[in-house]
C-alpha cells in the first residue's frame, strides 16, 4: 500500500512537471493559454452582443410605471428573427410582435425607443405606445412602425 501511494504521487509529480514545458524545462504555452482563452472570451461577447442579446440603459418617462428612467433593459435580439448585422433587414423573420410586448426600436427620425406593442396592422407594421402617455413620443405621433425597425424584445428589466 505504501508502495503503491508513493508510486502515484511520483507518477502525479513528474506529470505535472512535465506539462507546459520544452525540452529546457521552461513553460512553453502559459501565456498563450491565457492570451486565447481570453481572445476566445472576447470574440464570443462580441458576437453575442451583435447577433443575440445586447443591454441597454433606459432614459425619459414614456413607459413609467413599468420601466423607470435608468433601469438596464436585456434585449433579445433573434425573438422576432434575425437580421443582418449593420442592416434592416431579417435573413429569417419567425415572428411578429404581439400586443403586450415590450418591444425596442428605431424610430421613424432614427432615435432608439422602447415601447409597448398595442396593435398589429396590416403591411408589416405594428403601433407602439409608451405607458406613460402624457410623457410619452410615440406612434399617435409618427404613427406605425414597420417590423424590420425592430432591434428585439425587451426580456429583463433590473
Amino acid at each position: 500500500m505504501i508502495i503503491l501511494v508513493v508510486r502515484l504521487g511520483s507518477v502525479a509529480n513528474t506529470r505535472k512537471d512535465s506539462i507546459g514545458k520544452n525540452a529546457g524545462g521552461k513553460n512553453a504555452g502559459g501565456k498563450n493559454v491565457v492570451g486565447r482563452a481570453i481572445i476566445g472570451a472576447f470574440i464570443t461577447a462580441l458576437l453575442m452582443k451583435i447577433f443575440l442579446l445586447d443591454f441597454m440603459i433606459t432614459e425619459g418617462h414614456s413607459m413609467v410605471p413599468a420601466i423607470k428612467p435608468g433601469a438596464i433593459l436585456i434585449v433579445c435580439k433573434v425573438f422576432y428573427g434575425i437580421k443582418v448585422p449593420g442592416s434592416l433587414k431579417y435573413l429569417v423573420h419567425w415572428r411578429q410582435p404581439r400586443k403586450g410586448d415590450v418591444v425596442v426600436f428605431f424610430t421613424p427620425l432614427g432615435e432608439i425607443a422602447v415601447k409597448r406593442c398595442m396593435d398589429i396592422t396590416d403591411g408589416n407594421q405594428f403601433y407602439a405606445i409608451g405607458d406613460n402617455e402624457a410623457e410619452s413620443y410615440d406612434s399617435r405621433n409618427y404613427g406605425p412602425v414597420s417590423n424590420d425597425s425592430i432591434i428585439g424584445k425587451a426580456l429583463g428589466i433590473k
